[in-house]
């Protein structure tokens, strides 16, 4: 017995760890740092840390009350029910709830190239079909309404990716809104803002709530995590917030009891710890600005907790700066193999990698500001 075709499908590949690295290199851990996954640099919410500490002795319990609770806590948190709130594992597991929701086989989601890999993953999972519409490296990865109405042919789900992963460009709530009005009735506008509080934007949800001058929708839906900001990586847990109509269809599409007791706990800590959240904010920007002023290469704008640098030889460059103990993402992945992708760290993080990447680029002789920017890119 074989498992079903799974031939159309591409296995996700994450960021190097540090230890993989370590003992592959015959080193010691210790000599490294590692800027390749956008995790936090300073770590979880000590609040939620604490909150993990407390609850290890419940696990052996299912954890009803504290995904109440954690629903009631997100809820208030952008002030809509708590039906609409969809708590998951990850925002991967959001991402499978709202296929299971929309996607029926025949169907197809509209994803954006570079992009995540796990919005066309997840609805080949569930029958569906996939196609992409490109952010063109012309243009900065700048994301318009018509860059995807160009594409768009009825797709059931249209994915964006605000801020975007790698390239950290955002789209603006009335491109969102007129994508929203362009679109069949049928579409669900998903905006996946994973990146969110590193951002100076407005989420989606004031087009779902009818906020900031904006008409109540039942066609968009955002995706929010409590990976990035506050920390909780490792933990796995992130949300959907979706229209109020939608609000019956969570207890048919979820996986009983996704987020863990320990993840909830977590959570309910985690989303009160302000200052926490504050200081990683400000960190991502000063690291941010930092890269930009001091690479000696193309860094684009970014709004996440992470830059994208253009270096000529993405995978050259990546596997030198790891032997100089910092481990930073090769985007050929991505279908960007002229770029690497560096998570914000710490200030003697960041400075580590800015010296890093110089240096190296200084001995490839690369001239990636030059050279680099009109090459062209793969396909994801």
């Amino acid at each position: 017995m074989q498992p079903r075709d799974l031939s159309d499908h591409v296995a996700y590949e994450a960021g190097r760890g540090i230890e993989e690295v370590a003992r592959e290199l015959d080193r010691d851990p210790s000599e490294f740092v590692k800027l390749a996954s956008n995790e936090n640099p300073h770590g979880p919410s000590p609040a939620a840390a604490v909150a993990i500490r407390e609850t290890a002795a419940s696990v052996s319990s299912y954890p009803k009350a504290a995904h109440a609770d954690l629903t009631s806590a997100v809820a208030d948190r952008w002030e809509v029910s708590d039906d609409q709130v969809w708590l998951a594992n990850g925002g991967d597991g959001a991402i499978d709830y709202l296929h299971r929701a929309t996607v029926e086989p025949g169907d197809d989601a509209l994803v954006p190239t570079p992009g995540f890999a796990y919005y066309g993953m997840s609805s080949r999972f569930h029958h569906g079909d996939v196609r992409e519409y490109d952010l063109s490296r012309a243009d900065d990865f700048a994301q318009t309404a018509d860059g995807v109405l160009e594409v768009y042919d009825g797709e059931r789900v249209v994915w964006i990716t605000s801020p975007h992963n790698p390239t950290g460009s955002t789209m603006p709530l009335a491109e969102i809104e007129r994508l929203a009005q362009e679109t069949d009735e049928e579409t669900l506008i998903v905006v996946d803002e994973a990146y969110g509080e590193f951002a100076d934007r407005d989420s989606a949800v004031a087009l779902i709530e009818g906020r900031e001058g904006f008409a109540a929708r039942d066609d968009v839906a955002v995706l929010r995590t409590f990976s990035k900001a506050y920390g909780l990586a490792g933990i796995r847990l992130g949300y959907a917030v979706v229209p109020e109509e939608w609000a019956d269809a969570y207890a048919r599409v979820n996986t009983p009891f996704a987020a863990s007791e320990l993840a909830c706990r977590a959570g309910l800590a985690a989303i009160e710890d302000e200052e926490h959240v504050a200081r990683t904010v400000e960190t991502a920007r000063d690291s941010r600005e930092y890269m930009r002023e001091h690479i000696d290469a193309h860094v684009w704008d970014s709004e996440g907790n992470f830059v994208l640098v253009a270096v000529g030889d993405a995978t050259a460059v990546a596997e030198e700066m790891q032997d100089r103990g910092v481990i930073v993402r090769d985007c050929s992945s991505f279908g960007l193999p002229g770029c690497i992708r560096i998570t914000c760290g710490t200030d003697e993080e960041t400075e580590r990698a800015v010296d890093a990447l110089n240096a190296v680029l200084a001995d490839l002789g690369l001239e990636p500001d030059v050279a680099d920017p009109d090459t062209e890119v793969a396909d994801t």
